[in-house]
């Protein structure tokens, strides 16, 4: 059925482009700055944090700069993904009431924008790396695969929410909430070696910790992902993009009368 169902979605694959990048570019519609807002947001964002946590804090880590920007652009990703996909049913009520095809198209595509947004946010990332001469190493050829991990974890957690957001409202809040709580409990600003080591583990498991620890592993300081946190991502992913799928389609077929 799975298998089925994704050579409909392929089938879609235009589709859900066009979806995709209508809403991106509808986001910066009418805007002065245009997609430089792209590149604005998470600079604005590492100035401050840099400056409070350098600075007033004493965060002392290796291109925090770096260390920081990475954090801020993939939980960002992450944010928006599940956010944008969580408005993706409720935002078309039309077009899930009149028009027939596979539903989730509308929550990948929106994960998709998020994807376009945050590939922006990379060109400053990338930028950095070479204003500050970090080594290239071959540990990089790990990159896809943790990023693509998160991509699957945020788009289960999509599923999961524009499908529950369609029958209970409050959802929506709920989830910002929780967005709250988990920036500051992931390690984004600091480092997992703040926490003793009996809690370390109980941070890593929440697959966006690994992400963050193996991406900057991989890409900031050359070195090696570590096997049992690829593992956990690849696992991790599975879990989450199935989950997501089954309640989506449990709750997908009365869509139209709740919207």
């Amino acid at each position: 059925m799975i298998v089925k169902h994704l050579k409909e979605l392929y089938g879609y694959r235009n589709l859900i482009w066009q979806l995709a990048w209508s809403e991106f570019k509808l986001r910066y519609k009418n805007s002065i700055l245009g997609y430089f807002w792209s590149l604005l947001e998470p600079m604005l964002m590492l100035l401050v944090l840099y400056v409070v946590f350098s600075n007033l804090m004493k965060v002392q880590v290796e291109y925090y700069q770096l260390f920081l920007l990475l954090g801020i652009i993939l939980w960002g990703f992450m944010s928006r993904a599940t956010t944008i996909g969580m408005f993706s049913i409720v935002g078309k009520p039309n077009m899930v009431k009149k028009i027939y095809f596979p539903r989730d198209i509308f929550v990948i595509s929106s994960c998709i924008t998020a994807l376009l947004m945050s590939i922006f946010e990379s060109l400053i990332f990338i930028m950095f790396m070479l204003f500050f001469r970090v080594p290239i190493s071959i540990n990089l050829v790990y990159t896809p695969f943790i990023l693509v991990c998160l991509f699957i974890v945020s788009l289960g957690l999509a599923l999961a929410l524009a499908a529950l957001n369609v029958y209970y409202r409050d959802v929506q809040f709920i989830w910002q909430v929780l967005l709250q709580i988990g920036y500051f409990a992931t390690p984004i600003l600091y480092t997992i070696d703040i926490f003793p080591e009996n809690l370390q583990k109980f941070v890593l498991l929440n697959p966006i910790a690994r992400v963050l620890t193996s991406a900057r592993d991989t890409i900031i300081y050359s070195s090696p992902a570590k096997t049992e946190d690829l593992l956990f991502m690849a696992l991790s992913s599975i879990v989450f993009l199935l989950i997501g799928y089954v309640i989506f389609s449990r709750l997908e077929s009365r869509f139209a009368e709740e919207i």
